[in-house]
């Protein structure tokens, strides 16, 4: 794919996740004016590795997601945009901004399910949800840890990846699974790994005399 619009986030978008955005850079209202004369107004998003969402001179990553529109709403001075993750993309070429971000990419193997991996995607969603419960009491959870997931077996395991309470460079690192095995496998090893550090951060909000009492 040839010269699609672009925008660098500071953070990691899955597919099959959800992205809402509120846009007030004329270069990226642009973007947007120019999707929505589109049959299917898409663009890229990839993560910034270093630098600012706003204003350029930023440093991307090569891997991204594909972004449909599916609701926009304007305001005084911004828009608001909810869209879609799809397919994964790697990016082959970054073109000269126009006026904003513009890349040649090429889409991604799409992970396939096995029904040998059903155990595997039952813990991974176990662990997930009991993980974003302890952040959720520190009011960290980036979704609530009862949000559903599709029926689709593949989709729920990026969606469940979106609900895990990671951070940025953990969740590029679930965005490259070269396999869903792997996506599964990861996201569970990430999760335990971030559960004690959470259980120690929620212990140290309780207030002592509430244990006396």
């Amino acid at each position: 794919m040839d010269a699609v619009p672009m925008f660098p986030l500071g953070s990691v978008l899955f597919p099959h996740s959800p992205l809402v955005l509120r846009i007030f850079e004329p270069r990226y209202l642009t973007m947007v004016g120019r999707l929505l004369d589109e049959d299917d107004p898409s663009f890229g998003v990839v993560l910034i590795e270093r630098g600012l969402e706003s204003g350029g001179g930023d440093e991307r990553a090569s891997l991204g997601t594909m972004a449909r529109i599916v609701k926009v709403e304007a305001g005084s001075a911004d828009l608001f945009v909810v869209a879609v993750g799809g397919e994964r993309i790697a990016v082959d070429r970054w073109r000269d901004d126009d006026p904003h971000p513009i890349a040649d990419v090429s889409p991604l193997p799409p992970l396939v399910w096995d029904e040998a991996l059903s155990s595997l995607r039952r813990e991974a969603e176990r662990v997930v949800r009991r993980v974003a419960t302890l952040a959720s009491v520190l009011d960290e959870a980036r979704w609530d840890p009862d949000t559903e997931v599709s029926d689709d077996p593949v989709e729920a395991a990026w969606q469940l990846a979106a609900i895990a309470p990671l951070g940025d460079y953990d969740r590029f690192r679930l965005l490259g699974a070269a396999n869903l095995q792997e996506l599964l496998t990861t996201l569970t090893e990430l999760c335990l790994e971030e559960e004690p550090v959470l259980v120690a951060r929620a212990a140290d909000t309780v207030d002592p005399e509430d244990d006396d009492a």
